[in-house]
């Protein structure tokens, strides 16, 4: 895969990438150097990660092994906070890292997400690497410089802008990945074909399992989205087209993290996608045959799940809290047909009842 170089970041494949990884570590010459995993990527990716840098360059390898410091923290969201945040620049501190240094983020959203905010506040801003082990990771999670923690149960509340110097995207890793890993990113492909001008949804239709997806849909997937990033990286216009799925999406993590229900990222925002693609064919006109069927593709893959009125009622007040809000309303990116995402677009509370019942249904 021919790497992405672009001013703020750059994005490269498998062996090559490390090759082009080890040449970024050595030309910076970096006093110390943190990896950050949470416990199943400690366990499962990071020593193909360091064999893959020895493989690279034997020589970067041993240099760079008296400057190495691991943390690892506990998997799921409920890592992803100011408690967490706190205890890692604690560390940073106590080991003497300072701005000069480097933080590589070795796992999934969960890990680039806490990981970039850290290094992008310590010392108002030191360098980082992500390097993403889970398929949304790879397609979402780890590109643009979204960075943010989660406070008081609202997703991603706390943030800032800041981008990897480098995204290493290593296939490997996903052979670690189970089946429902796999899914969760999946439906941020499905999010990505659905808002681009070449949209390929007749190419989704055709994946059956988790293991059916080649890899050069998921480089068509990352180009996606680097191709929206790139006109508007600090979401000012187009890059609001990625938060299709996200406005609904987020607001059910939200309400189920911390329970037994507790969701992935991808699968909410896979639920997100069938409701606001409904609420699209009311507002937007979207073909209805067209949302049913994208509705049906989902739930083969995801299945569903069962909300009460209660529920809703819940989910809707959430929805206060979503960042773009225009006042307390929430507002919405919605889809006028395939590859024309409208942004800024209202809906009410009953809207959002009715494309819940679409979705039961």
């Amino acid at each position: 895969m021919n790497p992405i170089k672009k001013d703020r970041f750059s994005i490269v494949f498998n062996q090559d990438g490390y090759l082009e990884l080890v040449d970024f570590i050595k030309n910076n010459d970096f006093n110390k150097i943190l990896i950050l995993t949470d416990d199943n990527t400690k366990g499962n990716c990071l020593d193909i990660f360091l064999s893959s840098i020895k493989d690279a360059n034997p020589e970067v390898s041993n240099l760079i092994k008296s400057k190495l410091f691991y943390y690892s923290v506990k998997p799921g969201e409920n890592s992803k906070n100011i408690d967490t945040s706190v205890e890692i620049w604690k560390f940073l501190i106590e080991k003497g890292f300072k701005r000069v240094d480097l933080l590589i983020n070795l796992g999934g959203g969960m890990i680039t997400d806490l990981g970039g905010f850290v290094a992008s506040t310590f010392m108002r801003g030191i360098k980082f690497v992500n390097v993403p082990t889970t398929l949304l990771g790879m397609v979402d999670a780890s590109i643009g410089g979204k960075t943010g923690i989660d406070f008081r149960e609202i997703k991603n509340i706390i943030g800032v802008f800041g981008f990897a110097k480098i995204v290493l995207v290593d296939y490997r890793f996903l052979t670690t990945l189970n089946k429902r890993q796999k899914t969760a990113g999946y439906a941020e492909m499905i999010k990505h074909i659905l808002i681009s001008k070449t949209s390929e949804l007749y190419k989704v239709k055709k994946v059956d399992s988790m293991e059916d997806i080649p890899h050069k849909m998921i480089h068509q997937s990352i180009i996606t989205k680097v191709s929206i990033i790139d006109v508007d990286p600090l979401e000012s216009d187009i890059r609001k087209f990625l938060n299709y799925g996200h406005t609904i999406g987020h607001a059910i993590e939200s309400y189920l993290l911390g329970t037994d229900r507790e969701l992935f990222h991808g699968e909410a925002i896979a639920i997100g996608i069938i409701l606001e693609t409904y609420l699209s064919f009311l507002k937007t006109g979207f073909d209805y045959d067209l949302a049913n069927d994208i509705k049906m593709h989902i739930h083969k893959h995801f299945g569903s799940i069962e909300f009460s009125d209660s529920d809703i009622s819940e989910i809707i007040n959430l929805l206060k809290h979503d960042k773009k809000n225009n006042d307390d309303k929430p507002m919405f990116v919605l889809l006028e047909n395939l590859g024309k995402p409208l942004i800024n677009q209202a809906v009410i509370d009953r809207e959002i009842m009715e494309a819940f019942k679409f979705y039961k249904d």
